[in-house]
């Protein structure tokens, strides 16, 4: 196979550790773990501190998925996998995919779900958004391009960068879809949970649709991505049994203590959403008033769940150019649309860490200077 360089991880490794104000980060702050640790009940307490660093089960703890299969309806422990979360996308489409299948994705993305189709001989058709109707995703275009070859169908909701989050009845559209034609879904769920409101929340793929993979971890909603912990859930025996087979390839199994830390993670689960969620909402308020202050300037359309947003810069600025003077002057690092290859107009911004009211200050302080 071959891949074309990640476009975004690249562009992160060139300011992420080096910056002092991350302003497009898209997970929130990651626990503390000795805070994380104090959330322990006794028999997890007990587990962490006998833990022995050997080999782990492949499948993963079966502690670990046990509360897993508690985040889903109608799914049990033999439907989870345990994997690193960007194994997880090469694991499904490496199962599920061969050369010359066709692949429909939501598009812009995070650039493993489509560009992995791609090094393996696939054709992908990308599926944009309408960004004049609240980035939305139209699903009488993924009826339109559905073709004889057509295998796979790929989304991530809550969306990353744009925050869309579609209504109950377009994503039935699209499971609809799926099933009219038989095909795969892969589901990208890494922001469930950080819906602004609740009653906008999916159901995961996986609890509507035998043939569909769902991809959720420790990374976005619970602030543990340096864990490297995350799962693909799947209702399909045999596609299980083929991702399950193919990760002997890659990681073979998960590292003993982050398995750990994340039982605890997902026992204290209600706990640790809602402070993520109330900090979300206070920073969200922040940018609401912020964006009408510079509306001169940038479009902004309001997320409706997850971290990140996408907003819009008006005239003739080039977003690459944009974001590295913004580095250069102010030491903020914002994510150009470019890295996507979707335009040199968009820069995504996140909102999920404790200190975005002080980087939003100080991105004020940057536009006003250049005001002047």
């Amino acid at each position: 196979m071959k891949i074309k360089p990640f476009k975004l991880e690249r562009y992160f490794a060139q300011y992420e550790f080096s910056v002092k104000y991350l302003l497009s980060s898209s997970d929130c702050d990651g626990l503390v773990q000795s805070e994380l640790l104090e959330m322990a009940d006794d028999e997890t307490r007990q587990i962490w501190n006998n833990l022995t660093l050997g080999y782990t089960e492949s499948l993963g703890h079966p502690l670990l998925r046990e509360e897993i299969a508690k985040l889903y309806r109608d799914v049990s422990t033999d439907d989870c996998l345990v994997v690193v979360p960007e194994e997880g996308i090469f694991i499904a489409l490496n199962t599920i995919l061969t050369s010359g299948d066709h692949v429909i994705c939501t598009f812009p993305g995070y650039q493993s779900l489509y560009e992995i189709a791609e090094g393996l001989g696939c054709e992908v058709t990308q599926w944009r958004p309408e960004e004049d109707n609240g980035w939305r995703f139209n699903p009488d275009f993924l009826e339109k391009s559905i073709k004889p070859n057509t295998k796979l169908i790929v989304v991530n909701f809550p969306h990353n960068p744009t925050g869309y989050l579609p209504s109950q009845e377009d994503f039935q559209r699209i499971v609809d879809v799926a099933k009219a034609h038989n095909l795969y879904i892969l589901s990208d769920e890494m922001y469930r949970f950080l819906e602004f409101e609740t009653t906008d929340r999916l159901p995961s793929a996986c609890e509507v649709y035998d043939k569909a993979v769902s991809l959720f971890g420790m990374s976005k909603t619970f602030g543990m991505a340096g864990a490297r912990i995350g799962w693909v859930v799947s209702r399909d025996k045999e596609l299980y049994k083929a991702m399950a087979t193919l990760k002997d390839y890659t990681t073979i199994c998960s590292s003993a203590p982050s398995e750990i830390l994340s039982i605890i993670a997902l026992r204290a689960r209600d706990k640790i959403i809602e402070r993520h969620l109330a900090r979300i909402k206070r920073n969200l308020t922040l940018l609401d008033n912020f964006f009408e202050e510079f509306k001169d300037k940038f479009e902004w359309v309001r997320p409706k769940a997850g971290t990140i947003g996408f907003p819009k810069i008006k005239g003739d600025a080039n977003s690459l150019e944009f974001c590295q003077d913004v580095v250069k002057k102010a030491n903020i690092m914002l994510l150009p649309s470019t890295v996507y290859d979707y335009d040199d107009k968009h820069f995504r911004l996140g909102f999920g860490r404790e200190n975005m009211p002080e980087a939003l200050e100080k991105f004020r302080e940057y536009l006003s200077k250049e005001k002047k």
